[in-house]
């Protein structure tokens, strides 16, 4: 391959056009299946520079030719799949650059690592050193930090502690005229000199700094009041309360489509010393916004749940569910379920199953917190609540939240994960409103697909899971129909279709309708601003026409049969 030939003059890492490596990176954790021209494992922030500055120069005479960052692969959107170069930072740009430093004044240290590093080995670093990025995902095992920033990513904790824009303190990030810079936030003083400069990077910060500006009212109207979102580019976050400006903030979760970021310096905070879980169960879903208020004020550090759903698939799949757990005798596992069964007997099988979890520096606070909020929760009806007692009791629980839908997969050979609307957020008292018209919507499909829902129950973010027969002929009607019906329904109650898990291929589309025509307009201007020659991620985010990032593509692009 020619193309292939050309990047090998000044591409000092490896360049993969071999059957093997194609087929590997035309799939990310999403429903598609997208093949690259090349995958190529840079050594260096040189050999990204390199690189981004041939794409633009050769766009012309290659006018399909873009980049795809990529890192480890987990992303549920389509977000790191590609019809022409994927760059994979994982093989060598992976390392850790310096830190962690002491914790500062503020509260915090900080820690600078190249974007292929495994969360996994970033948190061995942290732990060494007390210190945890308290917004580590579900996913924590597998996923990198790069990945991280380019989705903005959050997890059980964020309640508390925030996403992943909240600890970035600075990025080095390759721009689209192929030169690496520093991206910090900027006092007043120091955004004027940077947008006075007569070069490129003058012209981002000036160009961003006045579209903002000049659109301040109508970008604040956009931004969803919900607790977290990740859709559309965060426009709103640009300029920070204290006047100062930070690029960083529309960098973070824009999914590699305006800069590759080389380097990532994060804030980290001292590991809570204890915790205690309150276990919530209730029927009816209405009194859900107020239980959840009353439980704010005793500032939990994690409010999750699951449904009914799950719960009834965990005792189904009972002897997978205690290998999980590293059970070796079956009847503990069984006695231990004695109080959810008296707690049924008394006010029916429950809707939803809160999990709820305090810190102290003490036992005695993460306790006193935990019984404080018990003793509030006696003045709500039909709620049943129990306080675990041990670490087995704890995991047991936190082990149907993060593992049940993978239990459920493994055993449903026919069927498999087909991420579509999984990561929807609407404001925690819409949701009696919500819950009602979500399942209706899903179980029009029974026969065809399997669901549960669980999720971030503090913030009103769900977490949908689909199950789907890829050799079902009606798959990809089912999805865009599907996800049509439940993202009119966010919309409507004023949520995001995606506060986590990103835009991608697999939300791009409907984008425009949670925004609408002219905030859509201003997106696009940020994509030219900063990617004039579209060359980074296309078709996230912002959609090509007639190509990725429209309904037409999303569908032509989903595996059926694999």
């Amino acid at each position: 391959m020619v193309m292939k030939e050309e990047i090998q003059k000044f591409f000092k890492g490896e360049i993969a056009d071999d059957e093997e490596t194609l087929i590997k990176y035309s799939r990310d954790a999403s429903l598609f299946i997208i093949r690259p021209k090349l995958v190529l494992f840079p050594q260096d922030s040189e050999d990204v520079q390199n690189l981004v500055k041939w794409v633009g120069d050769n766009k012309k005479k290659y006018s399909e030719l873009s980049i795809t960052a990529r890192c480890a692969g987990t992303d549920m959107s389509g977000g790191a799949i590609n019809e022409s170069l994927i760059i994979d930072f994982t093989k060598h740009m992976n390392k850790l650059i310096s830190g962690p430093s002491a914790v500062g004044p503020d509260g915090y240290a900080t820690i600078t690592v190249q974007p292929g590093m495994f969360y996994r080995d970033f948190e061995k670093i942290t732990l060494k050193h007390g210190l945890i990025l308290p917004c580590f995902t579900a996913s924590k095992s597998l996923n990198a930090m790069g990945g991280m920033f380019g989705n903005n990513s959050a997890g059980e904790r964020t309640l508390k502690y925030g996403k992943t824009e909240d600890y970035v303190a600075g990025a080095k990030v390759v721009f689209s005229d192929g030169v690496e810079r520093e991206v910090k936030e900027l006092s007043k003083e120091e955004y004027a000199k940077k947008a006075g400069q007569k070069d490129f990077e003058g012209d981002v910060y000036s160009g961003i700094g006045k579209l903002i500006d000049a659109n301040k009212e109508e970008i604040m109207k956009a931004k969803p009041n919900v607790h977290k979102n990740s859709a559309g580019y965060y426009l709103w976050n640009v300029e920070r309360p204290n006047g100062d400006f930070d690029l960083n903030r529309v960098l973070i979760g824009s999914q590699g489509t305006l800069g590759i970021a080389t380097e990532i310096t994060f804030k980290i905070l001292p590991v809570p010393k204890h915790t205690r879980l309150l276990v919530v169960f209730l029927r009816d879903i209405s009194i859900l916004p107020d239980l959840v208020n009353k439980i704010l004020k005793y500032k939990p550090q994690t409010l999750e749940f699951y449904d009914d759903k799950t719960l009834l698939l965990v005792f189904k799949y009972i002897w997978s569910f205690a290998k999980l757990l590293g059970i070796q005798h079956f009847f503990r596992l069984i006695a231990s379920f004695w109080p959810e069964a008296l707690m049924t007997l008394r006010h029916g099988f429950p809707r939803i199953v809160l999990l709820v979890e305090f810190t102290g520096d003490t036992v005695e606070v993460a306790d006193g917190l935990a019984k404080k909020t018990m003793e509030e929760l006696k003045t709500v009806k039909g709620i049943g609540f129990r306080l675990t007692r041990n670490k087995f009791e704890s995991e047991k629980y936190w082990t149907i939240r993060r593992q049940a839908f993978n239990l459920i997969r493994f055993h449903l050979k026919k069927m498999k994960s087909e991420p579509f609307v999984d990561d929807v957020i609407v404001r925690p008292e819409k949701l009696p409103e919500f819950y009602p018209a979500l399942y209706k919507i899903l179980n029009e499909y029974k026969g065809e697909m399997t669901f549960a829902v669980g999720g971030h129950s503090g913030e009103g973010n769900m977490h949908i899971y689909t199950l789907l027969d890829p050799r079902d002929p009606h798959l990809k009607e089912i999805v865009l129909k599907v996800s049509s019906e439940v993202y009119s329904l966010v919309v409507r109650l004023g949520g995001s279709i995606t506060a986590e898990h990103n835009d991608g291929l697999v939300r791009t589309p409907f984008l425009p309708e949670m925004y609408g025509e002219k905030i859509m307009a201003l997106f696009k201007q940020v994509k030219d601003i900063l990617d004039p020659k579209d060359i980074f991620n296309p078709g996230k985010k912002i959609a090509v026409p007639g190509g990725p990032g429209t309904k037409e593509y999303l569908k032509a692009h989903i595996a059926v049969g694999k």
